[in-house]
C-alpha cells in the first residue's frame, strides 16, 4: 500500500499483518535498472492454485484496524459472507470481494470492506492473479501485494495498486534492512522494462515508506481501463538470482503457456517493472511473504491524493456516498503460485 505523496503504510506486526504501500509519485522518465535482466529458460510448475471457495476457506480474513488509516471496517469471514461482501459466483466460480455499497455511513465514518491474507508464505516463485474486475471509484485504494513478518524487515512487494481515478498500475518494492536495494533511472540498458521509475531507493521505514516504485504506461493496467478491457493477468516473478519482474497482460494478450499452466516467462514480452538482483540483495530483503488482497478507502494515499485526483468534494464526504462503491469490488478468477 502507499502513504501520502504515494507514501506507504506504517509498520505493523505480523499478527495484525503488516503492510506498507507505497511510493511518492515523482514522475521522472525512467531508463532501466542496473544490470541486464536475466531470464532463465524455465517452465514453471504449479505449487498452489486458489479459486472459488479457496479464498474463503484457505485465506484469513483480517479484522484489525486499517494500517494505512483508511475509512474501513475490515470484516471477518462470517460477517463478510452474511453481508454479501465475500462470495463465489456460481456461474463462473469467480470470487467477489467487495466494499459495502448499500449502508448509510456518515461523512468521515468507516465503510465495511474485506482484506484477506494467504495462510501459506513463500520465498520466491511466479505469482499470478487473474481478475475480471478490480475496485474503482473516487476514494478507493485496491491492492494485491505480498509482505513478510515484522514489516519492513522482510520486505513488501506491491504487484497491483492505485487510488481514486488513477489510470495505470503502480508496482513497488519496500525493503527494510541494511542490505542495499535500489533501482536505477539512468546509465543502463533501456530494454529491461517498460514502466516509469518513481523512486530509486527501496528502503522503507514508518516515516519514509515510499519505496522504489514503477508506474505502468498501459491504461488497461488499472482501474476503469482494466475493467473495460475485461480485466487481465498480473504476474510477479520473484527470482533471488536475477531480481523481481512484474507483467500485466490484458485479457486478449495472456500468453498461451500461462493459460496452459506451463508458463515460461523468458518467452514473454518485456515486463512493466524490473528490479535487478545486481542492485538489490533479494534474499536478504524479501522472505517469508504472504499474499494479500484488499480494498481500503481514503487513508494515507487515497485520502492524501484525493484533491489532486479530479474527484468531487472531499474523501471524507465520498465515504458517505454508498452508490460510489457499486463497482468497488474484486472479481478474481484465480491466484496461482508456480515454482
Amino acid at each position: 500500500m502507499h502513504t501520502l505523496s504515494k507514501l506507504f503504510l506504517a509498520a505493523l506486526s505480523l499478527t495484525t499483518l503488516v503492510g506498507a504501500h507505497h511510493p511518492s509519485r515523482a514522475h521522472s522518465r525512467h531508463r532501466r535498472t542496473a544490470g541486464r535482466r536475466q531470464s532463465s529458460n524455465k517452465t514453471y510448475k504449479i505449487q498452489d492454485f486458489y479459486q472459488g471457495e479457496d479464498f474463503i476457506n484457505d485465506w484469513d480474513f483480517f479484522t484489525g484496524s486499517d494500517p494505512t488509516s483508511g475509512n474501513v471496517n475490515y470484516q471477518s469471514k462470517s460477517e463478510a459472507q452474511s453481508k454479501g461482501l465475500a462470495y463465489v459466483n456460481d456461474c463462473d466460480n469467480s470470487t467477489v470481494l467487495a466494499v459495502d455499497s448499500t449502508s448509510t455511513v456518515a461523512p468521515g465514518g468507516n465503510r465495511d470492506s474485506v482484506r484477506i491474507t494467504s495462510q501459506k508464505s513463500y520465498n520466491g516463485g511466479l505469482f499470478v492473479i487473474d481478475a475480471s474486475n478490480m475496485p474503482v471509484g473516487c476514494s478507493t485504494w485496491p491492492s494485491f501485494w505480498t509482505v513478510g513478518p515484522n514489516w519492513p524487515t522482510a520486505g513488501e512487494i506491491d504487484i497491483v495498486e492505485g487510488v481514486n481515478n488513477q489510470a495505470t498500475n503502480q508496482m513497488t518494492l519496500h525493503s527494510g534492512t541494511s542490505q542495499s536495494c535500489t533501482i536505477a533511472k539512468s546509465g543502463v540498458s533501456a530494454d529491461l522494462f517498460t514502466g516509469q521509475v518513481l523512486g530509486t531507493d527501496c528502503f522503507s521505514t514508518g516515516n519514509a515508506d515510499a519505496g522504489c516504485g514503477v508506474e505502468d504506461t498501459d491504461t488497461s493496467s488499472f482501474g476503469y481501463g482494466f475493467n473495460n478491457a475485461g480485466g487481465g493477468v498480473f504476474a510477479l516473478l520473484w527470482d533471488t538470482s536475477s531480481g523481481m519482474s512484474v507483467w500485466h497482460f490484458a485479457r486478449s494478450e495472456i500468453p498461451a503457456d500461462l493459460t496452459a499452466q506451463t508458463p515460461n516467462p523468458s518467452t514473454w514480452s518485456t515486463p512493466a517493472g524490473f528490479w535487478s538482483a545486481q542492485s538489490c540483495d533479494i534474499s536478504a530483503n524479501f522472505y517469508d511473504h504472504q499474499m494479500v488482497i484488499d480494498t481500503t478507502i481514503c487513508g494515507n494515499w487515497a485520502g492524501g491524493a484525493y484533491s489532486q485526483s479530479g474527484c468531487p468534494g472531499t474523501c471524507s464526504e465520498m465515504v458517505a456516498n454508498a452508490s460510489n462503491y457499486a463497482d468497488a469490488q474484486w472479481v478474481i478468477n484465480y491466484v496461482a503460485v508456480y515454482q
